[in-house]
């Protein structure tokens, strides 16, 4: 199957499954498109990889899923705050499995602890039910967009 039938399959699936696109602009529209949609209340998160995603062994490229759950952890962080601008102090993230092309990645994310200034967010990026990142973030609330 060649990319754009995996493409259009992918697309099919997320949107029966409920997701929609997220607009992006910038980097993350080089990466994307990303999906969101929420589950009792939670905000959930999806990436479909694509060839543009590989690494030199073919896998998903480690630093597209540090973006995916850096973007996914922060925007729940502003979503839940209601807070309209951050920056990422502090990302940890564990591979513990490779992500193959072809592959949805979704994130769901959650607040571990939020303070005035800082937001403490951790996720899980699985692949059907398997972990294949975890990640911890501190986002630190802007007072402007600089």
């Amino acid at each position: 199957m060649d990319d754009e039938m995996t493409n259009k399959a992918a697309a099919a699936r997320l949107k029966s499954e409920g997701w929609s696109i997220l607009e992006t602009t910038g980097f993350m529209h080089l990466i994307g498109p990303l999906w969101e949609r929420r589950v009792d209340g939670q905000y959930e998160f999806a990436l479909a990889t694509e060839d543009k995603h590989h690494n030199r062994r073919g896998m998903v490229q480690g630093g597209v899923m540090m973006t995916f759950a850096d973007r996914t952890c922060g925007m729940t962080a502003r979503y839940t705050s209601g807070k309209e601008f951050m920056a990422t102090v502090q990302l940890d993230t564990h591979f513990v499995e490779a992500g193959q092309i072809g592959d949805i990645l979704i994130s769901r994310p959650r607040v571990v602890r939020s303070t005035r200034s800082l937001i403490f967010m951790s996720t899980e990026v699985t692949v059907d039910d398997r972990c294949i990142v975890m990640a911890n973030g501190v986002f630190k609330i802007l007072k402007g967009p600089r």
